[in-house]
This record gives structure tokens, sequence and C-alpha cells, in this order.
């Protein structure tokens, strides 16, 4: 290994532990650092569009809304802000929009909406239409927690710290509170 590449290495090493001790496992964004008062103004707009979708498919609001926050950076990441995908769901099955986004590894295509309540709505007919997430809608719908783990276990992300995550954003934000509400 070069002196460059190894310093680059180091560096990169060094800015995950960084991120890690910091706690900042929810900055996707890259146009800046997402505050609490993001959070707030994002729950604040989309608690309703949760409910809603709750009380239409059967999926906790909370887990809604934390899974949201999470792949969206609050609304601020890139598939956001350019296709008002909140969830970070690929193009795979889709036939729409789509917008396109860069990675190490090359370009992965992932579906774009006119605006963030079909975003909502794709993501609740995505896990309702899938088999291997049926085992979850057996679950209380206040029984964030068993959801979260379920998400991560069916397959739902890759990050093994997912449904820590998710469980951290409802408790912080007390989304629990969207589960039992009526609009």
């Amino acid at each position: 290994m070069t002196a460059t590449r190894k310093t680059l290495h180091i560096r990169q090493i060094v800015l995950a532990v960084i991120i890690a001790a910091t706690g900042c496992q929810f900055a996707h964004a890259k146009s800046g650092a997402v505050t609490r008062d993001d959070y707030r103004q994002y729950i604040a707009t989309y608690y309703p569009t949760a409910v809603s979708q709750q009380k239409k498919y059967k999926i906790p609001a909370s887990i809604i809304l934390a899974q949201a926050i999470l792949e969206s950076s609050a609304g601020k990441s890139y598939l956001a802000l350019g296709g008002n995908n909140h969830f970070g769901i690929k193009c795979n099955d889709w036939n729409g929009l789509c917008i396109i986004k860069n990675h190490e590894n090359g370009s992965v295509c992932y579906r774009k909406y006119l605006d963030a309540v079909d975003s909502f709505e794709d993501h609740s007919r995505f896990l309702v239409g899938r088999t291997h997430y049926r085992q979850l809608f057996t679950l209380k719908i206040t029984d964030y927690k068993s959801w979260a783990n379920g998400l991560k276990k069916c397959g739902y992300a890759t990050d093994p710290q997912y449904a820590t995550k998710l469980i951290s954003l409802i408790e912080q934000y007390k989304l629990y509170q969207y589960d039992t509400m009526k609009l």
C-alpha cells in the first residue's frame, strides 16, 4: 500500500470512529448537519401523513416517521430533495420516474415521486405488498420495538444498527405518541 493510500485509509478509519463516537448515525445528507430543529420540523410536517398511513395500512406511525427521518435525513438528503424519496426505495419493479444517485460502486436508480406524500404511500404499499414482511403485521401497532427489530430481521436494511437507530429516534422524539393518535 502506498503512503498516500495508507494515509487515506487511516483518515477513513478516523472519520468512521469520530462519527460512531459522536452519535452522528443519522447524518446522511451531504448538504450539512441535520439539527434537532430539522427533526422537529420534519415530524411536525409529516406526522399527519404517517398517522393516515397507519390507519390505512396498519404500519405504526412511529415506525413510518422514524424510517422516513433516518432514510431522508429529515428531508435533507439528495433523494428527498431531488426525488421526494423519503425511504430510499430503489427502482426495482418500478415503472415510474427515477432519480440516479452515484455511489462508490456505481450509479443506483431510486424511485422519484411528485411529492413526499406519494413516497409515504409507496413505502406503505412496499411493505404490505412483499411476503417477507407479512409477519410484521401480526405485531401490535404500539409495539414499535418489535416492528423495528422485525424490519431489520426481514432484510429491510443492511445496517446492523438499523433497528437500534429507529428505536432511538422513536424514543428521543416520542414518536410512539402518534401510534395512538386519532386525526
